[in-house]
């Protein structure tokens, strides 16, 4: 999952940021409202956590500004600021979630995961695909019953073909997901296809379909007959 996070607190921001790391998740930081607003238009996220006060600007405009995007981000207001205005008006602006100040990062990060499964699942705590079995809170995957062992990478990477089935995703796309920002330092996507290489065999070694088409030029599609 690629997560943006818009918070000024630089401790709470680094206590953030290193716990959903250590749970596999790539993310990015922006600490005023100028760099979250170019984040925003640069770049595609799974989640962005958005204080409400930030220098330069206010957290609210910027939900404004992402949901006129037609961003497929999910978002949640995180602030200090409990008013119940607040909350009515974030939520109005097309927010999915609003957490006060303090929290547990354990709930935020069961929010998070609550907000993925109904984007992108249907609210599912599992998600299955035909003889597709996934566990999203153990990140555990299994075709035809048997546990099939897949990197963080490669989990990432069905996960993500999964939530875009069916839909040609361009390799950029893809390197965006997996690396967040750092992406526009690779001067080719070549890791990309070792990746994907990787994971289409060990999905075909455990007698999965083969649901993995490559666009020659683009990128893939992971399409399932209907």
């Amino acid at each position: 999952m690629k997560i943006l996070l818009i918070e000024d607190e630089l401790e709470l921001q680094k206590s953030i940021q290193q716990y959903f790391e250590m749970e596999g998740h790539i993310v990015e930081v922006a600490s005023d409202y100028d760099r979250a607003e170019q984040k925003i238009a640069l770049y595609d996220y799974d989640c962005i956590l958005v204080d409400i006060t930030l220098p330069k600007g206010c957290g609210l405009d910027l939900v404004r500004k992402t949901k006129l995007k037609k961003s497929k981000a999910g978002i949640i207001i995180i602030s200090a600021r409990d008013s119940l205005s607040d909350k009515i008006y974030g939520l109005d602006l097309g927010a999915d979630d609003y957490l006060p100040k303090p929290f547990h990062l354990s709930e935020l990060n069961s929010r998070i995961k609550a907000l993925i499964r109904r984007k992108d699942f249907d609210g599912n705590l599992e998600i299955t695909l035909n003889e597709i079995r996934i566990l999203p809170a153990e990140r555990s995957v299994f075709i035809n019953g048997q546990n099939v062992i897949l990197t963080s990478k490669e989990y990432d990477l069905l996960l993500y073909f999964i939530a875009n089935k069916n839909r040609v995703v361009s390799k950029n796309a893809l390197a965006e997901h997996l690396w967040g920002d750092n992406a526009d330092r690779f001067d080719n996507f070549d890791f990309i296809y070792n990746h994907v290489k990787n994971l289409r065999k060990k999905l075909l070694e455990n007698k999965c379909c083969d649901y993995l088409q490559t666009i020659y030029g683009i990128g893939y599609n992971f399409k399932i007959h209907q």
